[in-house]
């Protein structure tokens, strides 16, 4: 994390103000706080600045916190101050949020005094440019970077991520080291699992391609995400990636998302697929 951009905040106070962007100690703290909250409190979720791990996670966050509410705690509020203009799956994301929690999440962008510029960590509140929102519960996710030992190692750059040659991942900075997934610089493809998950497959060839005196190759990738708005409403978006001039780039007309106002019947199909498509991939990982 970039603890330093942002006034008020650092690592100490994450004990009251949650980043719960790594699963652990964090996300359960998050939990603790939400299930004290009382009935008709305010959460307030602070996404970061691109580029940051898992795109799609703080509106997969906002949703499913939602659902609790509408269950549990119906009279609560969700305050979403976001630093961009726009997020992964926005569309589909907000069309569902109408639909399933109707005025329960407040959203403002950049355009809309979503950029927080100071923590007050002991009162909850989040100061913006034209005003303060104070919170009984606050996920203050801050901005991100490759972590310490990619710093440590020489392999990250001033942008705080890794250089790579996008055919083999390997480090444009520290020859001989390949760096895959978030860490590494392989725009425009995600920060995610999955790309990840296809980055290791593709250099792991070029590696042994390369070992054996051979050509890397020409790399694919692909990313494919699924996000749960509840346990029976999902969305999704896939992309295909080609290798061109040297760079990593968008096959045209592969990949798509979710269709804008899906039936239910669409909806929990997605659902079920998120679920099949997280028992796989943690099969083809771990085994």
């Amino acid at each position: 994390f970039r603890w330093d951009a942002i006034g008020g905040l650092d690592e100490s106070a994450t004990g009251t103000i949650t980043h719960a962007w790594k699963a652990g100690p964090q996300t359960l703290l998050l939990r603790k706080q939400l299930e004290a909250m009382p009935d008709g409190g305010v959460f307030i979720i602070s996404p970061p600045v691109n580029p940051f791990r898992c795109p799609p996670g703080p509106g997969e966050r906002i949703s499913l916190v939602a659902d609790y509410f509408k269950k549990v705690k119906p009279k609560s509020k969700i305050v979403v101050l976001d630093p961009k203009k726009k997020f992964s799956k926005q569309g589909l994301f907000k069309e569902g949020w109408a639909k399933l929690y109707p005025g329960m999440i407040e959203y403002h962008n950049i355009d809309n005094d979503g950029v927080v510029e100071r923590v007050d960590v002991a009162s909850k509140t989040l100061h913006t440019q034209f005003g303060k929102y104070k919170g009984d519960v606050v996920n203050f996710i801050p901005a991100q970077k490759a972590g310490k030992i990619a710093h440590v190692s020489g392999l990250a750059d001033q942008t705080g991520w890794c250089p790579v040659n996008q055919q083999t991942f390997e480090s444009t900075l520290v020859p001989g080291v390949h760096v895959v997934g978030d860490a590494s610089i392989a725009a425009p493809m995600p920060k995610s699992g999955f790309a990840a998950s296809t980055q290791a497959k593709v250099t792991a060839e070029a590696v042994v391609n390369m070992l054996g005196g051979k050509a890397p190759g020409t790399p694919k990738f692909v990313n494919t995400c699924y996000s749960l708005l509840n346990e029976d409403y999902g969305i999704s978006v896939a992309m295909v990636y080609g290798y061109e001039g040297k760079k990593i780039v968008k096959i045209k007309g592969s990949g798509g998302l979710s269709p804008s106002k899906a039936s239910d019947a669409f909806h929990q199909r997605e659902a079920n697929y998120a679920r099949g498509w997280y028992e796989s991939i943690s099969r083809d990982i771990w085994g």
